[in-house]
């Protein structure tokens, strides 16, 4: 079969076209990886690997698709089209070693590892008798050994870049609030004069992390100049860079860097290749960066798997070791980093959320060992915490749903934000795909159909006090942004849509709102950064590429309380034994098999990327 007879999508043709305009000779198998390329960047891969599909037949969905050469031939073609370029050249696609690449990726890629690692090199100055003092007093009530929280918070006072991963109720707001007051201790002199941000990859996620952290400073062991000089508030990365609405190009980069000495970034497995290479890009020299996040959660939903990849060989050489328990006075666990960035991974382990007897923590820990039948057994066990419809039916599902959405519509009716948004909280459902009778499209518009029925609302009529709706677009003027949930209360006005914000409840007309959909259900990937008291986990009755068990651990672990999972045994144990990972290289650039005679921070074989926005925006 022939290229133009294949069923490539919109995205892929249209690229496939605009090659064509630039080498009309261009081979059948050069354009053939070009469309898989492309495809691949919407599946959230940063590059093809080439050898898994060498020799293969490809796009196969109708017909008989199209043959690729085997590996070698298939590379001799790429490497001799005007179309691809080796790494440091200028074409629309990039081939380094058996990955290729899209021109824009690869530069993303290439400089994200040279500022990672040029970062990692860098070593602040430090008064280490003072930072041994704020770590015993600020930690004094850690019981664990070894405490990771406090090894975590050594580590980012002696570093330049600092790498905290934890599940749920491990504590890294706790220990990164405690680490950035040991960081201003060490500015004795004038602590306010330290330049901290807060950021995350969305506006709810700030939000929380915002409102933790003015929490946990009110009890610190600080003094009052300490105290006033950390951060209070919070903006999401888009905000922070200074996104130009559909533009790849961002306000600050190296040429325009932030005015920051230090940036924390929370629930950083959210964010996506191309937004963390424009973020280490607008770092000015010598500014701290603190990633938080969690390894074992669903990645972004753009390319690239980049909090996961950096958790990657992590472990602490002796030298580091060494330095850590001089500060910290305990034994540090030695193992040898396979990443040139691994002494700057932290894990926590203790759950301070989930005590040791709760249902919701072992079936976490069960899920990540990827053992389906310990996670089924667990279910079957009938804890308090966890609860399990293995034959799940349709309409008890809805009849589930709006029993468990009863006190949130109750509350609604008294018009009251404040109180709508806390019950609101205390359940949701969330799903594995948008679409189908167990998607979040099939559920919102079956519970709202009978919520509707049960209100005497017309079925014709889109908006009634207590529908929940969550914005997909963003909208800078408004200040909306993709992911923000408001819930329609009834006002003396009429109805209005209530959002939270940093200054307390934003009011906003339904006809004002940019598009938007109904948010009873959401999927498992948007509720990301958020947590409620009860969660029901409604999982595809038929197969599907979605399950994996990073999807299915952040589902339940969205819970704080309870979760409830509604799922054929079949489509668990799908979940459990899928581990999805993402085609990408920047592990292998981290990696220590570095040439001896590479100059400093190069990555694999290849010299540092230059930096600046060019470089980060080609094609």
């Amino acid at each position: 079969m022939s290229l133009a007879a294949l069923p490539l999508g919109a995205l892929e043709r249209a690229f496939v076209d605009s090659l064509l305009r630039l080498d009309p000779e261009a081979p059948e198998p050069v354009l053939a990886a070009a469309a898989l390329c492309c495809a691949a960047l919407a599946n959230g891969d940063v590059c093809l690997p080439l050898a898994p599909l060498a020799g293969q037949a490809v796009f196969t969905e109708e017909g008989g698709g199209l043959h690729v050469p085997p590996l070698e031939a298939w590379r001799a073609l790429l490497a001799a089209s005007p179309l691809v370029a080796a790494p440091g050249g200028f074409a629309p696609l990039v081939l380094d070693d058996d990955r290729l690449y899209l021109a824009r990726y690869h530069a993303y890629e290439r400089a994200l590892a040279a500022q990672l690692l040029a970062r990692h090199a860098e070593r602040p100055a430090l008064d280490e008798a003072r930072l041994a003092d704020s770590l015993a007093r600020l930690f004094a009530a850690n019981a664990e050994r070894p405490d990771w929280q406090r090894l975590a918070a050594a580590q980012a006072v002696r570093c330049s870049l600092a790498v905290i991963s934890g599940g749920p109720g491990t504590g890294k707001t706790t220990t990164v609030v405690r680490l950035l007051a040991a960081l201003l201790e060490q500015q004795a002199e004038a602590p306010s004069r330290l330049a901290i941000g807060l950021a995350a990859p969305t506006g709810k996620a700030a939000a929380r992390m915002a409102e933790a952290i003015r929490g946990a400073k009110a009890t610190l062991p600080v003094d009052d100049a300490v105290r006033a000089a950390l951060p209070e508030e919070a903006q999401t990365l888009h905000r922070l860079l200074g996104s130009r609405g559909d533009s790849p190009q961002v306000r600050h980069h190296a040429g325009n860097p932030l005015a920051l000495d230090v940036l924390v970034v929370d629930e950083a497995s959210m964010v996506d290749l191309a937004l963390m290479a424009k973020l280490l890009d607008a770092l000015p020299p010598g500014a701290r960066l603190i990633l938080l996040g969690d390894k074992d959660q669903l990645s972004a939903v753009e390319a690239g798997a980049v909090f996961a990849e950096l958790c990657e060989g992590r472990g602490f050489d002796p030298a580091t070791a060494e330095a850590l328990q001089r500060l910290t006075g305990q034994p540090v666990p030695t193992e040898a980093p396979g990443s040139r960035l691994g002494s700057a991974v932290v894990l926590l382990a203790h759950s301070h959320r989930f005590a040791g007897d709760s249902g919701i923590g072992e079936l976490a820990r069960r899920i990540n060992s990827g053992d389906p039948t310990a996670v089924l057994a667990l279910l079957r066990e009938g804890r308090d915490d966890l609860g399990w419809n293995p034959a799940p039916v349709a309409s008890a599902l809805l009849d589930r749903l709006e029993r468990g959405y009863a006190a949130y519509l109750a509350a609604a009716r008294s018009g009251d934000p404040a109180t709508a948004f806390a019950a609101f909280a205390g359940f949701r459902a969330l799903t594995a795909q948008r679409e189908g009778p167990w998607g979040v499209a099939g559920l919102n518009e079956g519970l709202e159909t009978r919520l509707k029925r049960r209100l005497g609302v017309a079925q014709r009529e889109r908006w009634y006090p207590g529908r929940a709706v969550m914005v997909r677009q963003n909208d800078y003027a408004l200040g909306l942004y993709n992911g923000d949930v408001g819930l329609c209360l009834a006002t003396a006005g009429g109805l209005a849509v209530f959002f939270e914000g940093e200054q307390g409840y934003r009011r906003f007309a339904p006809a004002r709102l940019p598009s938007h959909d109904s948010a009873f259900a959401m999927t498992v990937h948007k509720s990301q950064g958020s947590e409620f008291d009860e969660v029901l986990l409604a999982l595809p009755e038929q197969p599907s590429p979605l399950l994996s068990r990073a999807l299915f651990y952040t589902g339940i672990t969205r819970a704080r309380r309870r979760v409830e999972i509604w799922g054929l045994p079949a489509r668990l144990e799908e979940a459990v034994s899928h581990r999805a990972e993402r085609a990408a290289g920047l592990a292998r650039r981290l990696a220590r098999d570095v040439p001896a005679d590479a100059p400093p921070g190069a990555a694999p074989a290849e010299p540092p990327a230059a930096a600046g926005p060019a470089q980060l925006d080609l094609f």
